[in-house]
């Protein structure tokens, strides 16, 4: 049998079969927000992740398989999270050429986009506590027009309660590492 006889059924069924994404699926993610229709993303922005309801569920799915997810697979808790991260994409947009500590600094009429005070409580913070204090967050966000790093900020809330040892310390160590841009940009800035 000629290899590119497409009669064959391995053939059609290659033919068939999507192609698998290319990139990090956080970028896919916030490129599938980017291109969506205003509807598609107003669902996304007014999605509560504790209280999905049918048609944000639906529209979830579908930014999450166009991202090469698989969430049939997933856990409630993985749901949840998921769908704070695209809610926050949809809500505030996406930033990539800076830091997250660094974006939380920037100044905007002699202060940073978010007090220390906060900047503190979402460092320290797991478990639920944590994720209430995202959604606040990115509200603070968007009303100030200020798009997080959300390579930074998704592996903070997909690992918040991580379990194992390595993962926990990625976990800590980017925590130290937002905390370290966010104070050396604004001594930065105080000095300026």
């Amino acid at each position: 049998m000629n290899t590119l006889d497409l009669s064959a059924p391995e053939a059609q069924l290659a033919a068939t079969e999507p192609p698998m994404p290319t990139g990090h699926p956080v970028g896919r993610l916030a490129g599938f927000i980017d291109r969506a229709d205003p509807g598609t993303r107003a669902a996304l922005a007014r999605l509560d992740p504790d209280a999905m309801r049918p048609h944000q569920v639906a529209v979830l799915s579908r930014a999450l398989i166009d991202a090469g997810l698989s969430p049939d697979t997933w856990q409630p808790a993985t749901w949840k999270r998921w769908a704070l991260v695209a809610h926050g994409m949809a809500l505030a947009g996406h930033d990539h050429k800076k830091r997250l500590g660094q974006q939380l600094a920037t100044m905007q009429g002699g202060q940073p986009v978010v007090a220390e005070a906060r900047v503190t409580k979402l460092l320290v913070s797991r478990g639920d506590a944590f994720l209430q204090i995202v959604p606040r967050l990115l509200r603070l966000l968007a009303s100030k027009q200020a798009k997080p790093n959300w390579y930074d900020l998704s592996k903070l809330i997909l690992n918040n309660d991580a379990e194992h040892p390595t993962e926990q310390a990625e976990v800590e160590t980017l925590r130290l590492r937002i905390a370290g841009d966010y104070f050396s940009a604004i001594a930065r800035a105080n000095k300026a």
